[in-house]
């Protein structure tokens, strides 16, 4: 029998041609998103002045599958599909009998997982003939994929990068400008929510709500512009099933099934993308992974966090999802993981959790960047600072099972490279990196402002 290949690559033709939808499979829907005005379930006229109108019926949909426009799927083989990986070099430096396979997402030309959905969400807008799209962003990524996917729609994109990330990541902001968007510090003096934040806290390192809030609002206020984000919602978290269909097809050249799928979690896209086409499968018992989602000890909202009715963004302006929450006004530290500084989850893996369906574990930053290191050495790849979390509990399952003697197949996301995070390897390296202490006052005192939301 021959060794399993380092890399298990797909053809073009082979590249999947229909996102999955996880609403049609499960067995109870999750809450409706209400309102926050009258407290009833939103309807597509609530969300058209953020949102085109194919990506407002993707929202809601419960069909199983939707088709992939031939205009996406032509800038898609730009980097899809992306490759699996065999970690054989990581399973001999940890001694370990489990098989570990990481779908690797930094191939992509923003390098992350971040252009499944910023092409369609671009491709989409161009065609209900919006001129400009703005966004937020905290590491950067989703910003970088978004200015990227502007550019071959002919798009303006304007970007509310988190502060704290503003400051760390440089070259992000400089990427976003190569690709034509315009970033700015968030919170800032363009908009009302980030003046009255400033006003508050001058010297504010932002939040993912913040920067939302000034977002939306300018996009509210401009017919010609609409609002894209890059995590959280239901047409996010489709767009991004390819790389779960693609991990499926690829594990079934090599004849593996996993026990054990590993992702890290922010808002959910990433985690739902490699997840979604996999539990679909446990669904109709085919399979029956442990579905285990990561998440930094700084901003613990699946693992700390309440179940509840909350706001999207700081000032209150989103429409309201059940989902788990730190609570709106929770802002975390500024640690260097900027994608997974968001107070709230996507209510869609919410309600797994709540469920039962996946289970959820916290990491501290020292831990992660330690796996990172780790990883790299290993396997010649630097993984953004957000994967090194779900690589953290990948070594932590994978010594466990050298202790046990299980040879668990394990698979993981690594949905992107750090090549633009080295400072923040830098800090690690040198000893300056500490752990970011949660503060229990602030959680409790943010989900104490929750909005009120009858049962």
């Amino acid at each position: 029998m021959t060794a399993t290949p380092t890399k298990i690559l797909l053809d073009e033709s082979e590249q999947p041609t229909r996102w999955y939808n996880l609403l049609h499979d499960l067995p109870t829907p999750p809450p409706p998103v209400l309102h926050p005005g009258t407290l009833q379930p939103v309807g597509p006229d609530d969300l058209a002045p953020l949102f085109p109108m194919d990506l407002i019926m993707q929202e809601v949909t419960t069909d199983q599958y939707v088709e992939i426009p031939g205009a996406v799927l032509d800038v898609y083989r730009l980097w899809r599909p992306s490759p699996l990986f065999r970690a054989h070099r990581l399973e001999k430096a940890l001694g370990t009998p489990a098989r570990i396979y990481y779908k690797y997402e930094g191939v992509s030309p923003a390098g992350s997982h971040k252009p499944n959905t910023a092409v369609p969400q671009a491709y989409y807008n161009a065609k209900a003939g919006i001129r400009r799209l703005t966004t937020e962003t905290g590491a950067g990524q989703w910003g970088t994929a978004l200015a990227f996917a502007c550019a071959q729609y002919g798009l303006e994109c304007e970007v509310w990068q988190v502060r704290a990330s503003y400051d760390q990541k440089p070259y992000r902001r400089m990427m976003i400008e190569t690709f034509g968007g315009t970033v700015h510090p968030s919170p800032s003096e363009l908009t009302e929510a980030g003046r009255a934040i400033l006003a508050e806290h001058p010297d504010s390192t932002g939040s993912l709500g913040i920067a939302i809030s000034e977002a939306v609002e300018v996009a509210a206020q401009n017919p010609d512009t609409n609002y894209a984000l890059g995590s959280v919602l239901n047409h996010v978290l489709l767009h991004q099933t390819v790389i779960g269909e693609e991990a499926l097809l690829q594990l079934a050249k090599v004849g593996e099934t996993p026990d054990l799928i590993v992702g890290c979690t922010g808002g959910g896209s990433n985690f739902g993308g490699l997840t979604f086409p996999f539990i679909r499968e446990k669904l109709a018992g085919r399979m029956a992974p442990v579905i285990r989602a990561v998440e930094p000890a700084a901003c613990p909202s699946l693992t700390r966090g309440v179940y509840a009715y909350d706001f999207g963004d700081t000032a209150g302006m989103t429409p309201l999802m059940k989902m788990h929450t730190l609570g709106h006004d929770f802002v975390p530290d500024p640690i260097h993981a900027g994608g997974l500084r968001y107070h709230g989850m996507s209510p869609l893996i919410s309600h797994l959790k709540e469920t039962g369906m996946l289970e959820a574990e916290a990491k501290s930053q020292l831990d992660c960047f330690a796996a990172g290191v780790q990883f790299a050495r290993a396997e010649g790849i630097v993984p953004a600072p957000e994967p090194t979390h779900a690589l953290a509990a990948t070594i932590d399952e994978a010594l466990r099972c050298k202790e046990s003697g299980e040879a668990k197949v394990i698979l993981t996301a690594l949905c992107g490279h750090g090549h633009l995070d080295l400072p923040a390897y830098d800090a690690y390296l040198s000893g300056v990196m500490q752990d970011k202490h949660i503060d229990d006052a602030a959680i409790d005192a943010a989900i104490g402002s929750l909005p009120p939301v009858p049962a």
